[in-house]
């Protein structure tokens, strides 16, 4: 059955019903479309010209026997304008039919002939493709060609990548160059070229010799493409609707009789439904099944009635007029298929087009509907305003009339496409073209953060030159890495045992611990502690008051403890730049974290953390003062005895290991070996880094507390990466590179953008939207999908820099401990703590990498530190006091 049998018009009859299950058969249509996307470009693309397109742009559309080559040039003086020239070839048949490569040789030789009269052979233009054949995109410069139609069966092309074979045949000349963009097909053509000039329109279609339409569909939905964000037109291939027999109630004995005559039967049923190449023929099917029953033409055929292709589908058009001229076109049609009509003849002949025509038009309704309902619910709205371009060559009237009867929810506008598939062709090359371009400036900014391994082998040399520098005694003032010693000479083997006490006091909060250390076939470390506030006034009073009050906490501890007046050994974790002269002894340097209790700079904390001790009349042994890095070498050396290095990467940096006595000249003796804080955060004070520093580092230097100092922490540490990256997209929005130029006053806050946002938005588990929660936080609320992957790409190229300078310290210090040992292979481990090393998601493995690459003859383990600063210390007092046991014997 034919649907709506009544004039073009007409009422919507039985077949209301058959269209309404066209679009829920279509719906399962669009379900597997939006797994399948077959066009990729970029997120919303074709909504936002911004900033304007122009310059000159090529487009070559290639869809049937003829294809055109344009000359599109984009202007913006104020407003945009857009001129185009074209010419027309010709496609030989015996091309269509022959080799691929002959077809694209062909195509590259009217391509320099059109380049030639134009006179611009010279220049080297972007080109968009318009290739309207079934392709699967994986990018926006490769198409896929999956079958030819349309009556083209060149060997060798399905299953190939289309662009690579026209800039083979183009390289083959060698007499022209182009930079070929985009390949799309018409229907996102048309689309694009719609959506030039209306911002609304989001469907493309077309109704010529085949069909089709595109959309542009969420990318949540699309599974076959990463991200979740924002929106990416779909090439729906709707002609192939059908071919799984969805269809089948619907198709009609001439329906079938069409397809078993094709060239490709069992396929694109929908399009045999509907198009311009079929439609002519179902009209001659028709006429003949009613001669042949005695209903027209007196019962008589002619040869050309009976002949395939020669009722024509522009005949259809020029019949199916209600008025007159109808009538009259289908008098002289029908003398023309040597036929002699009657009146009644031509009523008859007219009626057939109208049906024809209307059916098409309302399945195409139907299927339209469909979209129009998947983008109404993907919007969540309760109304729907929408433009379609149509580049359709009939029944656009009918077809327009039926969509807004079946959804009059939506707004729909229908806007024709004057040459869509060239000038939107051209203009989605416009915009790849811009974006093209401003990805290029990007990466030249972000290629500056990037080092090659060349680079990181040149900081490995130089660390290993300041390492040597800050060990001898005639150049450690000069030096930038101090490798001070610590006056730890021995890592724990095991045989240590005891009670300790540990004091960890690093800033506002301070810990008191009770270690318990056990040797032996059991041996385990056993802890109990409590932490204890600092008083602003005892941070800001006398250093009398604060070391006193730090005293009442610890008796306080051990009367918590059951161990009231109990004598322990003490191992103290005093986290502030100290010079030592011993393992019991630490001048402080300067107060940092906003202490500045009076009287302790220049002076030995140890013998102010005694004599309150005495003070309070109780007696503790306080065996050594450490730093954090030392207790987390200890800490991890308790568990694995190969651990001779200490890392700690979190708000700040620095590295200890254990290095020769006889390398340590600021240290008598050169027996054994001796821990030493390397201090290494200040690598690059002297400049050692300035050929590797970017204008970002320099921003976040010169704003600094400390401007000049501690360059290789800046580069490395949590305290500093956020504030690059901050630094980096200021410096992308200023140029229009992101969030589209403008800039939030959150942004522009420094220390707003915090380490934290790295770890958060570098996790592989964080989808783009909860990325764009985070850029919401920080002002920008109108950030779009591609600024989220910018930020992300951003936040990954500087914390992958963070963590290769490390790795290449790291390499220098190994490679130092191998080469003091003269061996072809050293085995060792290190002993990492700092919250950027444990919580950043790629940071560790980036920098294990490094090291592996850059000191290849170093096996080394990575131990994660528990506890590092507490239990250290203890650790390190438990090994003292092996140590003095041992040589009081």
């Amino acid at each position: 059955m034919l649907l709506d049998r009544g004039h073009a018009g007409g009422q919507p009859g039985a077949g209301a019903e058959a269209r309404e299950q066209v679009c829920i058969f279509f719906v399962l249509l669009l379900q597997q479309v939006v797994k399948k996307t077959c066009f990729r470009g970029q997120p919303s693309v074709f909504f936002f010209f911004y900033p304007p397109e122009k310059g000159d742009f090529l487009a070559l559309d290639l869809g049937g026997t003829n294809f055109r080559v344009l000359l599109v040039k984009v202007s913006d003086n104020g407003k945009q304008k857009v001129e185009m020239e074209n010419q027309i070839y010709a496609i030989p048949e015996e091309l269509m039919r022959g080799s691929g490569s002959e077809l694209f040789d062909h195509i590259a030789e009217c391509l320099a002939n059109f380049l030639e009269k134009l006179g611009i052979k010279n220049q080297k233009l972007p080109l968009g493709f318009t290739f309207s054949f079934p392709c699967q995109q994986t990018k926006l410069d490769e198409s896929i060609l999956v079958s030819w139609t349309k009556g083209f069966k060149s060997h060798g092309v399905e299953g190939r990548d289309v662009v690579s074979l026209l800039r083979k045949a183009i390289k083959k000349r060698g007499d022209f160059d182009i930079d070929i963009v985009a390949v799309i097909n018409d229907t996102v053509g048309t689309m694009m070229t719609c959506g030039y000039d209306d911002h609304h329109c989001e469907i493309g279609l077309i109704v010529g010799t085949g069909t089709n339409a595109c959309y542009m569909e969420e990318m949540r939905h699309l599974e076959l493409v990463e991200g979740d964000e924002g929106r990416m037109c779909v090439n729906m291939e709707w002609g192939a609707f059908g071919d799984d027999g969805a269809l089948d109630d619907l198709r009609t004995d001439f329906d079938r009789e069409i397809d078993a005559g094709s060239l490709n039967p069992g396929k694109q049923l929908f399009e045999k439904m509907i198009s311009g190449m079929y439609m002519g023929e179902l009209v001659r099917l028709i006429l003949v099944k009613m001669a042949k029953e005695d209903l027209v033409f007196k019962g008589h055929t002619t040869p050309d009635l009976l002949t395939t292709g020669h009722f024509q589908t522009s005949f259809v058009s020029a019949i199916e007029n209600d008025k007159s001229e109808g009538l009259v076109s289908a008098e002289k049609v029908l003398r023309g298929l040597g036929l002699d009509p009657s009146g009644e003849d031509c009523v008859a002949t007219q009626r057939v087009c109208q049906v024809v025509s209307t059916r098409a038009a309302h399945l195409c309704a139907a299927t339209l509907v469909s979209v129009l309902r998947q983008i109404r619910d993907n919007k969540a709205a309760e109304r729907l305003r929408t433009t379609i371009g149509v580049d359709v060559e009939q029944f656009l009237c009918v077809l327009a009339q039926m969509v807004r009867r079946l959804v009059p929810d939506c707004d729909v506008r229908f806007l024709r496409s004057e040459d869509g598939s060239g000038k939107g062709a051209a203009m989605v090359t416009a915009v790849a073209y811009r974006l093209a371009t401003q990805h290029a400036e990007r990466q030249r900014v972000l290629d500056a953060l990037r080092l090659s391994r060349e680079q990181l082998l040149e900081v490995k040399r130089r660390m290993g030159d300041e390492i040597n520098r800050g060990l001898a005694k005639e150049s450690h003032d000069q030096a930038t890495v101090k490798m001070l010693p610590t006056y730890v000479r021995s890592t724990p083997d095991g045989t240590e045992h005891g009670d300790f006490l540990a004091l960890d006091l690093g800033g506002t909060n301070f810990r008191v611990l009770l270690v318990r250390v056990r040797g032996g076939k059991r041996r385990s470390v056993e802890m109990h502690n409590k932490i204890y506030a600092i008083p602003q006034e005892a941070m800001q009073g006398t250093g009398e008051e604060l070391f006193d009050h730090i005293v009442h906490c610890i008796a306080d501890f051990l009367e918590y403890m059951g161990m009231k007046g109990a004598s322990l050994p003490l191992g103290f974790t005093f986290s502030f730049p100290c010079h030592q002269n011993k393992l019991d002894q630490g001048i402080l340097l300067k107060w940092t974290k906003g202490f500045k209790a009076t009287g302790c700079e220049g002076e030995d904390v140890v013998s102010l953390l005694k004599d309150a001790i005495h003070r309070r009349e109780f007696d503790l042994d306080v065996v050594a003062v450490v730093n954090d890095t030392v207790g987390t070498m200890m800490t991890c050396g308790y568990e694995d005895p190969l651990c001779e290095v200490g890392l700690i990467v979190g708000t700040g940096t620095n590295a200890c290991y254990m290095e020769e006595m006889q390398n340590v000249e600021l240290v008598e003796g050169d027996e054994g070996r001796m821990c030493v804080n390397m201090e290494w955060g200040a690598f690059g004070d002297h400049g050692e880094l300035d050929d590797f520093s970017t204008e970002f580092d320099r921003a976040v230097d010169d704003c600094a507390t400390n401007p000049g100092k501690q360059r290789y922490e800046k580069m490395i540490s949590g305290m500093y990466l956020g504030e690059i990256v901050r630094n980096v997209l200021l410096e992308f929005t200023a140029k229009g590179l992101l969030f589209r130029g403008k800039l939030s006053e959150r942004l522009k806050t420094r220390g707003i953008f915090e380490t934290k946002f790295l770890s958060q938005i570098e996790s592989d588990r964080l989808a783009l939207r909860q990325v764009r929660s985070i850029l919401q936080h920080l002002g920008l609320t109108s950030s779009t999908c591609d600024d989220s992957i910018l930020v992300k790409e951003v936040c990954s190229v500087v914390a992958r820099r963070a963590a290769q300078l490390c790795g290449a310290g790291l390499a220098a210090v190994v490679d130092k401990i191998r080469q003091n040992r003269n061996l072809s292979e050293l085995k060792i481990t290190v002993g990492v703590d700092g919250t950027l090393y444990k919580l950043h998601p790629h940071f560790s493995s980036i920098m294990h990498e490094t090291v592996r690459d850059l000191a290849p003859q170093c096996e080394v383990t990575f131990l994660q530190s528990e506890d590092g600063s507490g239990k250290g210390a203890a650790l390190i007092t438990a090994v003292a006091c092996r140590i003095r046991d041992a040589g009081q014997r």
